[in-house]
């Protein structure tokens, strides 16, 4: 079962409708050219999962996309309907609180906004104990696009995940299970879903690094929050440019995003990489404290 509620200024709570029915028109430019943005977030012990640093981020991609979105509060009140409606019905150990909004159809004055909330895939949480194996492709375009080229939207979550879609399924038939993004001077980048973390040892010093955000990639609400706890729990932290060569020495490499949490890399591009069992759980225990 989907929990679907739309905002709506005529319901201050937002306006419940039925999922498994028609609700959107086929003129709605979301549909026809993907414009619009969205947040997914974890639901999980009655907690939406840092619901301030998702508000904050569909807030910049709104901006960053000249889209006018309505305020804080009517996505909380929208929020909190749907998943009052989703626990009424469909009892989950975990769930998926997605945020959308698009420019709505050509010339009219407000968007369309709505809030779902389902379960959780399985797939997500069984990979978290697993790890995965990814392939490196590139996104064809160097690390300095986004400052050179700000039409280009690089930072902002939209609804336009065609390509991203596209490298899951290449790499699939590839025989693996994610993608690394690279730009094609030889930066690491992001996955299509996910933020790229890895971890250092140097004797007590324990060090955790992700790519740098000049790059153009999305800023991760989950490698943020896990940043924040290692900071509080000694670890140092950094940020690139990293190159494929700085995965294959870490003693640890992740692909982190809201739903899938914590994923550990397995191997990327059919070689093995290490994993640091004791750092992976002491990220795994941080990861679990977020709110």
């Amino acid at each position: 079962m989907t929990a679907l509620v739309f905002l709506d200024p005529d319901y201050p709570a937002g306006r419940i409708a039925d999922a498994m029915t028609p609700q959107l028109s086929v003129l709605d430019q979301g549909v026809t050219r993907g414009d619009g943005v969205f947040e997914s977030v974890l639901y999980t012990r009655s907690v939406v999962r840092k619901i301030d640093a998702h508000l904050a981020r569909l807030r910049v991609s709104a901006d960053t996309c000249d889209l006018a979105i309505p305020g804080e509060e009517a996505w909380r009140a929208a929020i909190a309907t749907a998943v009052e409606t989703f626990d009424a019905s469909t009892p989950s150990e975990e769930a998926v609180v997605k945020l959308i909004a698009t420019r709505g159809t050509e010339g009219t004055a407000h968007g369309t906004c709505w809030v779902t909330v389902s379960a959780a895939p399985e797939l997500g949480r069984t990979q978290r104990d697993s790890g995965i194996s990814v392939i490196l492709l590139d996104r064809g375009y160097d690390s300095t696009v986004a400052e050179r080229s700000p039409w280009l939207l690089m930072g902002a979550k939209t609804l336009s995940y065609a390509v991203n879609m596209a490298a899951l399924r290449h790499a699939k038939k590839n025989g693996a299970d994610d993608v690394i993004f690279i730009s094609s001077d030889g930066i690491v980048l992001e996955g299509p879903t996910s933020t790229v973390l890895m971890a250092h040892r140097d004797g007590d010093v324990k060090r955790l690094i992700t790519p740098t955000l000049e790059t153009g990639i999305l800023p991760g609400t989950t490698q943020g929050a896990i940043f924040d706890a290692a900071k509080a729990a000694g670890w140092v932290l950094g940020y690139g440019p990293l190159t494929p060569e700085n995965l294959m020495d870490a003693e640890a490499v992740w692909l982190v995003s809201s739903v899938r949490l914590l994923t550990p890399v397995n191997s990327i591009d059919g070689v093995g990489v290490a994993r640091d069992a004791e750092l992976h759980a002491e990220l795994t225990a941080m990861v679990d404290s977020i709110g």
